[in-house]
């Protein structure tokens, strides 16, 4: 399962981001964006995580993380779905075809799709390995004096189900067991030994346990990441409770939408579409009232006591997420936020040099040399973070490439971070005269200016961006070059000591330096406009979430 999700991934590529796109105010098009990305990672688990993390990283509101599990749940009845197909006679084919295609594949995109086939083909082989290994199961009595007590106990059902979903963490894994063991004829050789009425609680108890995978990845994250995983616990008991009451009429109801025959031979069908209906039927129930969804789990879990107050240390990751790595469309969207947040800080520490500097102010410039010291360790955490990313080989050629740009931009990024302690340097217990001040604040304002550019370019691969950055690089060269020849009069004057030439010297070069690594940034997106911009999702719709989380 992990082969075919992983695969069908870096077959999706971009097209992943676009299904993650329709995340909007509209809960109706997150409930399709959340079925439509299940469908493709063939688990529910994993888009509930991705949720969570986007909410963590205040990417997106409850509202529409709520909605995306809803979608989620229905998405994960896809496998089931295929599994009630009987395609035993061809297993052998879609693994031998699988291997085939990923073995004289020339691109990393049809060995991908060859992969996908031949973890699909794994999946049912193993599925039809354990079917061979039940059957012998069906003529013990031990084992069906268990089976009778779990279908004349629903709750012992659900039970079960439940335990089973928590070991395997993947309820797609425990109901195609399920369903194999019902398609196992008892000792009359004609019906179920478990019967659909004994499948269906067993089958609900899957369902509250994939919430588990849900609750443990919420460790440690937000509040609102928490209550996502909460939502999704409280959207898979609340059905277990409404249909525990009824699955006599809830069985009736399947086996007459589902094709006739021996019960062995369509109960497997029969289980698959019971647990579609359920999630149907729980997500148009729940999709009016995900108002009264985030009211209750913000009841359950409340906001902070008036007067806490959280300080997020910018040296610190806020928006990576190890456990997001194996979906990359997601993982790389948190590392465009975490630059995006990394490069602010440093344009404010560059400010604040520059201001510490005008007023002599020794302790703001201390602060603003921890501040572009935390931000260069964040950029080297960032940059781990990608090669992590990398190391994982969950990225498709057209990810890895973009990425590697990325990298490159990162590297100046972080290189402006260590010239702001240089800069820092050059100006703690030195006593320039006030024309020399003047005159390092203006170069000072002008890499201020074009950094801000420059990550601005980075963000929206605006090309007039970049444009403006190199416009500015001339600026900055005559503001040095102004600045030397001034200070040079000044000491012909006796205005200013011959000592303090290497010094100013220093903090011009750099900040020219500074400067260079903008143009480095902007040369980068002249080249390639979607540098950063092809890992974000939707900026404006990033905004606006993240006003609602």
């Amino acid at each position: 399962m992990n082969m075919m999700s992983d695969n069908l991934q870096k077959v999706a590529g971009e097209k992943m981001k676009n299904i993650l796109s329709l995340l909007t105010k509209n809960p109706i098009l997150g409930v399709l964006a959340g079925a439509l990305t299940t469908a493709v990672l063939q688990s529910s688990s994993a888009t509930t995580v991705m949720a969570i993390g986007f909410v963590s990283a205040r990417l997106m509101g409850l509202p529409q993380a709520i909605s995306i599990i809803l979608g989620a749940n229905i998405g994960t009845t896809i496998t089931a779905q295929i599994i009630a197909f009987k395609i035993t006679d061809y297993i052998l084919a879609f693994v031998f075809i699988g291997f085939l295609v990923s073995f004289i594949a020339k691109t990393e995109r049809v060995k991908s799709v060859g992969l996908s086939i031949l973890g699909f083909g794994l999946l049912f082989l193993g599925i039809e390995t354990m079917g061979d290994s039940m059957k012998p199961l069906a003529t013990s009595p031990v084992f069906i004096d268990m089976i009778s007590q779990v279908v004349d106990v629903p709750i012992l059902g659900v039970a079960v189900g439940t335990i089973m979903t928590v070991i395997v963490q993947s309820s797609s894994a425990t109901i195609a067991v399920l369903q194999n063991l019902a398609a196992t004829a008892g000792p009359d050789g004609v019906t179920s030994v478990i019967g659909l009425t004994g499948a269906i609680p067993v089958l609900l108890g899957d369902n509250i346990g994939t919430t588990i995978t849900a609750l443990l990845a919420s460790i440690g994250q937000s509040r609102n990441a928490k209550r996502v995983a909460v939502s999704h616990s409280l959207f898979n008991i609340s059905g277990c409770l409404i249909f525990i009451w009824f699955i006599p009429a809830f069985a009736a109801f399947i086996q007459a939408i589902s094709p006739a025959g021996p019960e062995v031979e369509v109960i497997s069908r029969q289980i698959a579409n019971a647990h579609t209906s359920f999630n149907v039927a729980m997500t148009l129930l729940w999709l009016p009232f995900i108002w009264l969804m985030v009211k209750i789990v913000m009841r359950i879990i409340p906001e902070k006591r008036a007067g806490s107050k959280v300080v997020s240390d910018p040296a610190e990751p806020m928006y990576l997420d190890d456990r997001l790595m194996s979906q990359p469309v997601v993982a790389l969207q948190m590392v465009a936020q975490e630059i995006e947040r990394c490069g602010e800080t440093i344009r404010v520490s560059l400010h604040d040099i520059s201001a510490a500097l005008r007023d002599r102010d020794s302790k703001r410039i201390d602060e603003a040399a921890r501040k572009a010291e935390a931000a260069g360790e964040l950029c080297q955490k960032v940059t781990d973070y990608l090669a992590e990313i990398f190391a994982a080989g969950a990225l498709n050629e057209d990810q890895a490439a973009h990425t590697m740009k990325l990298m490159r931009g990162l590297n100046d990024v972080e290189r402006v971070a260590a010239l702001c302690g240089h800069i820092v340097k050059s100006c703690k217990g030195v006593k320039y005269s006030e024309a020399a001040i003047d005159e390092a604040q203006k170069a000072m304002a002008i890499a201020e200016e074009m950094f801000a550019g420059a990550m601005k370019a980075l963000a929206s691969g605006d090309s007039s961006d970049a444009k403006r950055v190199f416009a500015a690089s001339a600026s900055l060269v005559e503001a040095e070059t102004t600045a030397r020849k001034a200070h040079m009069k000044r000491i012909a004057a006796k205005e200013c000591s011959p000592a303090m030439t290497a010094v100013f010297n220093r903090l011009l070069y750099d900040i020219g330096r500074v400067g260079t690594s903008c143009m480095n940034i902007a040369d980068l997106v002249k080249a390639d406009k979607d540098v950063l911009d092809y890992f974000m999702i939707d900026p404006e719709l990033t905004q606006e979430s993240a006003s609602q989380a």
